[in-house]
């Protein structure tokens, strides 16, 4: 039995015509956005994603994992052959440090980027991941890049990539192949790893192929979260600085081995962002490894840099040698 009317029937009838004129565009938005999750972060309370998203808050010691490596890194500074400041840009922080592998080149090189929230640190505190590597015959570069806030994280990112389309073109002159360039970086230095491989090298007259393996060490790969951290005072981080610098969203341009790491006892926020970006990678194709170890947190972690027998070590040294 019909309950309506044919005039109580036509409002029915009008919106389904209604919505038969919706654009094709506007539907796949309407599903895009209904497919969507939640952001992870999107119900902490300002407490809890500080401890998440600012290492040095879910650390307080964090300056006893540096006090620790100081020796070896002073003995880098003092030992090792290098080549120190070598300015590849206007700016007082485009500097970077060369340590030539200890055989006769050309050798595979490595380039490392420091961390700091994009704002904080500086290569010469990192020496101490050059002396396993040049052991082995691998030249080691160690870089400085723009920093915030007297840099916008565009600023950072542009001058990173510019140090490594340096090293591209100048290595061989110190004995290094700009066809054998292995990346690592720790930290926001991972998130700089990762804006390499998105970076459309070919449009810049550089072979893609000159970066032959990455190791992204506990790094944050979409800055989103970090605009909610007291960090933000000086990233000075807006929506639209973050899209154009979110490497979960942006295409994979340049492809090679990756080993991603992260502790074990950092917080389960900034583990997550290693997995993110690993799925990330999965969905361009790319098989990743993934590892997470157990003993360490945000900090501490880099004392896996130094020894050729731990995990990290023993990565750098194998995506180095093109293995």
């Amino acid at each position: 039995m019909n309950h309506f009317s044919s005039k109580e029937q036509g409002p029915t009838f009008n919106f389904r015509e209604d919505r038969s004129n919706v654009s094709e565009i506007e539907r796949m938005e309407r599903t895009k956005a209904m497919s969507q999750p939640a952001k992870l972060w999107t119900n902490l309370s300002q407490t809890e994603h500080e401890f998440q998203y600012n290492p040095q808050n879910a650390f307080p010691d964090f300056a006893r994992s540096r006090e620790a490596r100081e020796p070896l890194n002073t003995r880098a500074l003092t030992e090792l052959a290098q080549h120190r400041d070598i300015a590849f840009g206007d700016h007082p922080l485009r500097k970077l440090d060369i340590y030539p592998a200890n055989e006769a080149g050309p050798r595979p090189v490595h380039v490392f980027f420091h961390g700091g929230y994009w704002r904080a640190q500086d290569k010469a505190n990192f020496a101490s991941i050059a002396p396993m590597l040049v052991e082995r015959g691998i030249t080691t570069v160690i870089m400085n890049y723009e920093l915030c806030p007297e840099s916008t994280l565009d600023g950072v990112t542009d001058s990173a990539l510019a140090g490594l389309e340096w090293v591209y073109r100048n290595i061989a002159s110190f004995g290094g192949d700009p066809m054998r360039v292995s990346l690592s970086g720790h930290s926001a230095g991972a998130h700089l790893v990762a804006e390499a491989m998105a970076k459309d090298w070919a449009a810049r007259g550089v072979d893609p192929a000159f970066i032959i393996g990455a190791v992204p060490v506990s790094g944050i790969f979409d800055p989103e979260p970090a605009m909610r951290t007291t960090v933000n005072a000086q990233l000075n981080l807006t929506e639209e600085i973050i899209a154009r610098r979110n490497v979960e969203a942006r295409p994979v341009l340049l492809r090679c081995p990756v080993s991603l790491f992260v502790g074990g006892l950092e917080p389960w926020h900034w583990i997550d962002q290693t997995y993110r970006y690993a799925h990330h990678l999965h969905r361009e194709g790319m098989r990743p490894e993934v590892h997470v170890l157990p003993a360490y947190g945000h900090f501490d972690i880099l004392n896996d840099f130094v020894d050729p027998a731990a995990p990290i070590g023993a990565s750098l040294i194998k995506r180095s040698l093109g293995l």
